[in-house]
């Protein structure tokens, strides 16, 4: 019986590489004598440099940066990458020798970084995610990915610009400074000096495909997770409107309706318009660095989950990249998930052979989270008796909600 276990990180409890640990753990306790693959999966979010270093065996590069307000420190850091194994053909570009790179956004510009009250994307900035793209270029990354899932922002990328050279300019010449509610007084963009320029080719990792502008643009669908009340959205959205005139103006580049310029609050369209980036979906960049799709060769199931399962995971997400290899693969899925507004009758519409939730009927996340990684594995105890047959003399699931 081969199981492989790709599991995203289920957020505020779990980091994807102990979510696929705990399952594999649970099934084990059934099957022990299972060939269960544990692959930490991500969609180019948070936990994205997690999948890709327990894949590839690369290391993590601990840098300070500039956090998503303008005064603020963390410490953040990159993935340093082998060559061989961390730029495929999904870049569009050459292979090239030497190391590359995964700069992910939120560990300097993340949202999880700040706490509620100071969630405002008038104010926060991409400005340190520009500081870990340039640290990573100075160490000699050969291509940098950039996993931009989990922003505070809604600058378009013009803070990480700043942070490389790039101007962004008022009518009297002035720097607009950081943060969206900048944008609105932009009429002029000022490359950096050629000195200043040379980066190594980028691949944006998106886990969203929204277009810059309109109803499903990065300001009002995602200004007010990061924040916004209803005025500040229309203030973003006027911004962003802006910055994209003065970029088809002196940059030459319609960014408007590019799929996935509207990710991490513009920064797709910003990170193709100053840093000539492609555009890649998250998920299917991830299945590729750790190939998946050769781990589900002669597998028996495929187990995928995050924390909640909901009509977002069919978006774009984990799942959806998942459940696309299974389908091809002709392997059986299963979701084993935090909770679900799914009811387990509903899986196989869903393309799911089996849904199993964790968490326990009538209690809160707060009351659970500390018990994450014990009732994931419990679940998963549930899922291997009930689906791949109790191998173990007769081991059962202690606990059943």
């Amino acid at each position: 019986m081969k199981v492989v276990v790709a599991l995203d990180s289920f957020k505020g409890s779990l980091r994807a590489s102990v979510a696929c640990s705990a399952v594999k753990r649970g099934i084990l306790d059934v099957l022990p004598e299972a060939d269960v693959r544990a692959m930490p999966m991500a969609d180019g979010g948070e936990g994205t440099a997690d999948a890709v270093l327990a894949a590839t065996g690369g290391r993590w590069i601990p840098c300070d940066a500039t956090g998503p307000l303008p005064d603020t420190r963390v410490k953040a850091g990159y993935a340093s990458l082998p060559a061989p194994v961390a730029w495929r053909e999904w870049s569009g570009a050459a292979a090239a020798d030497g190391p590359s790179a995964l700069v992910e956004m939120a560990s300097a510009s993340g949202l999880e970084l700040l706490p509620a009250a100071d969630r405002n994307p008038l104010r926060t900035t991409t400005f340190g995610t520009g500081e870990l793209i340039g640290a990573a270029t100075t160490a000699g990354a050969s291509r940098i990915w950039l996993a931009i899932g989990g922003s505070a922002t809604v600058d378009g990328g013009t803070g990480a610009a700043s942070a490389l050279g790039w101007e962004f300019l008022d009518k009297r010449g002035e720097p607009i400074g950081l943060g969206g509610g900048t944008l609105a007084k932009l009429d002029h963009i000022a490359p950096p000096p050629a000195h200043r320029s040379k980066l190594p080719p980028l691949a944006v990792l998106c886990d969203v495909d929204n277009p810059l502008l309109g109803p499903q643009g990065a300001a009002r669908v995602f200004g007010p997770q990061k924040g916004a009340d209803a005025g500040m959205v229309e203030a973003l959205e006027a911004g962003l409107a802006r910055l994209a005139d003065v970029i088809e103006r002196d940059l030459g580049r319609d960014v408007r309706e590019l799929r996935g310029a509207g990710a991490a609050g513009g920064f797709g369209a910003g990170a193709v318009a100053f840093f000539a980036a492609v555009l890649r979906p998250g998920v299917q960049a991830v299945m590729e660095a750790i190939d998946l799709e050769r781990a589900l060769q002669g597998a028996d199931w495929i187990v995928t989950g995050e924390g909640r399962f909901d009509e977002q995971s069919l978006q774009g997400k984990v799942f959806s990249g998942v459940s696309g290899l299974a389908r091809r693969a002709g392997v059986p899925l299963a979701v084993i998930c935090g909770s679900s507004p799914f009811a387990p009758a509903a899986a196989p519409a869903l393309g799911i052979a089996e849904l199993e939730l964790a968490s326990p009927w009538g209690r809160s996340f707060d009351e659970i989270v500390d018990e994450a990684e014990a009732l994931l594995a419990a679940a998963a105890r549930r899922f291997a008796a009930k689906c791949l047959g109790d191998r173990s003399s007769g081991k059962a699931d202690e606990q059943e909600f």
